[in-house]
């Protein structure tokens, strides 16, 4: 069974867990493993998100804490629409259960957004592609991640 609801700071260890779990499963193909390996997640950053009001959802599959998302105001200065996807992200075991489906509705439902997807994701450019995202021929890559290339989808 899926629930999705709002994080409380209990929460910010696993989602700290999910976040840096999530990166290595997801990017391991685009990044090198040791670079993915330094990566860390502080738990306090998220906890300190969650207390002051930011709209940070989980999703529990069965009780167990697989997911979490969040989005907001735009955070980039040229952005195309006033809601930005900020970050969804699951345990891989999670996905296909329909929890990620659960997050991008409870964070966004049908309203006008956009993100930032890795170009080299293609499990995630289809998610988004089937909820009527399509790209809008932004593109960035990121120093700070051996320049992950990045594209914008917007709806």
């Amino acid at each position: 069974m899926i629930e999705v609801r709002p994080a409380v700071p209990d929460d910010a260890e696993r989602i700290a867990d999910i976040h840096v779990t999530g990166w290595r499963e997801t990017y391991a193909h685009l990044l090198r493993a040791e670079f993915l390996a330094a990566r860390t997640s502080d738990p306090a950053r998220h906890r300190a998100r969650i207390a002051g009001g930011s709209p940070v959802f989980v999703a529990e599959l069965d009780g167990e804490v697989v997911g979490m998302a969040c989005a907001g105001p735009s955070q980039d200065d040229d952005h195309p629409r006033d809601l930005q996807l900020w970050f969804i992200y699951q345990y891989a075991r999670a996905h296909g259960s329909g929890t990620g489906q659960a997050l991008l509705d409870a964070v966004l439902g049908d309203r006008p957004a956009y993100l930032w997807v890795a170009e080299g994701n293609p499990r995630a450019r289809a998610f988004y592609a089937r909820n009527g995202f399509v790209p809008d021929g932004q593109r960035k890559t990121e120093p700070s991640w051996e320049d992950l290339a990045e594209i914008r989808m917007v709806r």
